[in-house]
């Protein structure tokens, strides 16, 4: 397959088409962006008949921004007959899938597509027993095997491929699906919920986000951010000179500080989490992010960069860029992930985590 399909949030079809093109071509892959403004989607063509394979292959997931779900796709299939439109999806995927291990039928997410949904849902059943019949999906969910993806444009309009279990969103759409909770302060806290989902494996979260750890939110009025830590048992600084939720004072895990965020420091020498979701020019909170991070004041961080209304793309990678040099002039190891999740807008979420100490090359201790 020559084709990359990318799902993304409606309105940054450009970013991510300028994220692709780019991260392609450090790879030796070149082709071209197809981009439809408004579509949810866009389409990487490459010029060589396998470069949709090699990209799901060699292009880690994790380093795209603006991208929910990749998946390496053929030509998009049209008119399919209404009396059969299973066989010409199992005849383009014979040969190009082979022990799938599972199905997802799938649309771009925007609003006109929700109808589709409703019959992407019922093809399902009928679709997967198609391609257990042809050989090409196991006869039971594996997770460990490529994953087949149907995705609808228009009825009777798809594009079929794979995409690979150890590279690629596990959630249906690229989107997790979470529910607001009745007592949380804020929506907002929707945002960091979702990034504990994207940015920590779920088998290392007792160990990442464990009960009694520390925790810092600069910017936390009214404590939507808060709220996630507290409900993970974690001891919280708040910082913030609004008011913070009564529901989270009453709670006698947080002790809010009338500060600046930007000028508050720590009192502990034990604060694991660093959290931040200002309203400020990104290139301050990126800043700001570094200097904890290179003092030691915190382990891990999760933050996020609002977006400029035009190179959207171009300032978060500037940003990022910034941060990453940063600390490796400090001698600060650390992973650093950035994804325009579902729950944001016009703003991308940043984690970064220390791998290694700055002194004596030695791991840090948790």
């Amino acid at each position: 397959m020559n084709k990359v399909l990318l799902y993304c949030r409606q309105g940054f079809e450009k970013e991510c088409a300028a994220e692709i093109a780019e991260k392609a071509a450090a790879l030796g892959i070149f082709g071209f962006p197809r981009v439809k403004e408004n579509a949810g989607y866009i389409l990487f063509e490459g010029y060589q008949p396998d470069d949709g394979d090699k990209l799901v292959r060699e292009l880690p997931f994790p380093r795209l921004i603006f991208t929910r779900q990749m998946v390496a796709v053929g030509d998009l299939i049209r008119d399919l007959p209404q009396e059969d439109r299973v066989s010409p999806i199992v005849a383009a995927l014979l040969g190009a899938v082979k022990r799938a291990g599972d199905l997802r039928v799938e649309v771009a997410d925007t609003n006109e597509s929700k109808e589709l949904l409703k019959f992407c849902r019922k093809f399902t059943v009928p679709l997967r027993i198609g391609l257990r019949q042809a050989g090409i999906l196991l006869n039971h969910e594996n997770a460990k095997q490529p994953l087949v993806h149907v995705f609808f444009i228009a009825p009777g309009h798809c594009y079929v491929g794979y995409s690979l279990r150890n590279n690629n969103s596990p959630f249906f759409m690229g989107i997790p699906r979470l529910r607001f909770p009745s007592d949380a302060p804020s929506r907002s806290t929707l945002k960091l919920e979702e990034a504990f989902h994207v940015f920590i494996p779920a088998d290392e979260w007792d160990e990442r986000l464990a009960s009694g750890m520390y925790a810092v939110d600069l910017g936390a009025c009214p404590g939507g951010w808060t709220y996630q830590l507290v409900q993970r048992g974690m001891m919280v600084h708040a910082v913030d000179n609004g008011p913070m939720a009564p529901c989270l004072m009453d709670s006698g895990q947080v002790m809010h500080h009338r500060e600046d965020g930007f000028k508050y420091r720590p009192t502990r020498h034990n604060v694991y989490w660093l959290v931040c979701d200002m309203v400020e020019k990104p290139v301050r909170v990126a800043r700001l992010m570094g200097t904890w991070l290179v003092n030691g004041w915190c382990r891990e961080a999760i933050f996020n960069l609002k977006l400029p209304m035009k190179k959207r793309y171009e300032e978060v990678s500037h940003n990022l860029s910034m941060l990453a040099e940063l600390l490796s002039e400090n001698g600060i190891n650390a992973q650093i992930q950035a994804r325009h999740l579902y729950h944001d807008r016009e703003e991308v979420t940043v984690h970064v985590r220390r791998i290694w100490s700055a002194a004596g090359g030695r791991r840090d201790e948790r």
